[in-house]
């Protein structure tokens, strides 16, 4: 499932957040950076996904 999300988070990056932790301040970060640049919005999606790993996803 880890792997789906990283997928996502590179081709949307605010769909692998969403799917890491919902629509929560880090979504809407995520979404900010991706319109800012891509290539933020792709570091802070895959930086949250592995700081959720072990924790409960949305899901």
């Amino acid at each position: 499932m880890n792997l789906v999300r990283i997928i996502c988070a590179i081709l949307l990056p605010p769909l692998g957040v969403f799917l890491t932790v919902g629509l929560g301040s880090a979504f809407w970060i995520n979404i900010l950076l991706t319109l800012l640049g891509y290539i933020p919005g792709i570091v802070h999606a895959i930086w949250v996904i592995a700081k959720n790993d072990g924790k409960r996803s949305v899901y």
